[in-house]
């Protein structure tokens, strides 16, 4: 028998999508894409980005947005006085709502799904209350802010998360009904001849075959911890010839630049900006012998299933949620929370290169899991929900 839902509209909802790039940016693409190449009637809603060209084979409805200040480059959306947009919205017969966040598009979303008697699927990402501290500069304003977006959580059909030690965040905030975990995966498949690659990635980006190549990916603010990774090559620069290589922006990209200055390490770091060819992006992965990445923040980044793809182990936190998926000394490294220590780790995983090759590819049969997998799980969750 024909699901009567199976020629309604599945619709994905986030605040940031490309050209904005980040994590849950990302993971919208890639539900998107992957439900789109099922031939599934997929679309997106997203506020609107400046001189964006329109390149997906499948809707994507934007709303009026402004700068988002202090938090280049994010848009805050204005779908109430976008009366265009409104209209095209109701005119949509959805199947059920996803909502990537609890902001204005994801209230979007909860308005939909009790207008139209539909699911509403929300996935809990982010740890919003540094991102709220950050932004207010109060713990006090930012746990009430946080008791708002779980009254979000409350109202949806099914709330995922990411990763299953994401639960911890949320109960913390105090989210008390059912959790599902629902994995990030990467577009990034894993490479089969990964020395011979690596060599070629080099050799695009013009990197000399002896030298150490380090790198991180992503949001250029304080919540990822990236100044400790400069306080850490401080520590390496007269015992490793490496260079270091940033790729993202962020509030904090100005800064980062001159404490790396600061710091003596000029001729050692080298930012990138964003990229957004993903092939030229994969190669910087492929090109490093390690990932760095001492997020506390992060739940479950795509990024480091990226560089794992790319047989580019992590060197991550103890503790942190993102290191969940890590078993230090076997598909990755594992830190304390000190510049001192995450040196010493940087330095004893690349001192066995062996071993080090092991662990690579480790990293890619156990990191690395494929956002093709992971869609046709969400696929099974959204038919079972409709």
């Amino acid at each position: 028998m024909e699901n009567n839902n199976s020629h309604k509209m599945i619709g994905i909802f986030n605040d940031s999508y490309p050209p904005i790039i980040d994590g849950v940016a990302m993971t919208a693409q890639n539900y998107a894409e992957g439900l789109y190449r099922r031939q599934i009637p997929v679309c997106v809603v997203t506020p609107k980005a400046p001189d964006y060209q329109i390149v997906e084979p499948y809707p994507v409805f934007r709303y009026s947005s402004l700068p988002l200040i202090r938090r280049k480059p994010y848009r805050i959306g204005l779908p109430d006085i976008d009366l265009a947009f409104q209209d095209t919205l109701e005119r949509i017969p959805f199947g059920l709502v996803h909502a990537h966040c609890p902001f204005t598009s994801g209230h979007l979303a909860l308005r939909i799904a009790r207008e139209q008697k539909i699911p509403l699927v929300a996935t809990f990402h982010s740890k919003y209350r540094d991102d709220f501290e950050q932004a207010v500069g109060s713990r006090k304003v930012a746990d009430l802010m946080v008791r708002e977006i779980m009254h979000f959580y409350e109202k949806a059909d099914e709330v995922w998360i990411p990763q299953a030690s994401v639960e911890e965040t949320i109960r913390e905030y105090g989210f008390k009904g059912r959790v599902i975990v629902m994995e990030n995966g990467s577009d990034m498949k894993p490479v089969t001849d990964a020395a011979e690659f690596k060599i070629r990635a080099r050799q695009s980006l013009h990197i000399p075959s002896d030298e150490i190549v380090l790198l991180f990916v992503g949001q250029h603010i304080r919540e990822k911890n990236p100044f400790m990774i400069l306080d850490a090559l401080a520590l390496l620069k007269d015992r490793l010839k490496f260079r270091m290589y940033f790729v993202g922006t962020g509030y904090a990209a100005d800064e980062l630049k001159i404490y790396a200055d600061t710091l003596g390490l000029s001729s050692f770091v080298h930012f990138c900006g964003v990229i957004y060819d993903r092939h030229k992006l994969q190669q910087y992965y492929a090109a490093a012998h390690l990932f760095l990445f001492p997020s506390i923040y992060d739940n479950a980044p795509l990024v480091v299933r990226e560089a794992a793809a790319m047989h580019t182990p992590p060197v991550l936190l103890k503790g942190s949620t993102a290191s969940e998926i890590i078993t230090h000394n076997e598909n990755g490294f594992l830190s304390e929370n000190t510049a001192q220590d995450f040196a010493e780790t940087i330095h004893s995983a690349l001192a066995d290169r062996a071993m080090l090759t092991a662990i690579a590819e480790k990293a890619s049969l156990t990191v690395a899991v494929s956002w093709d997998a992971i869609v046709e799980k969400v696929y099974q969750r959204y038919s079972a929900l409709m």
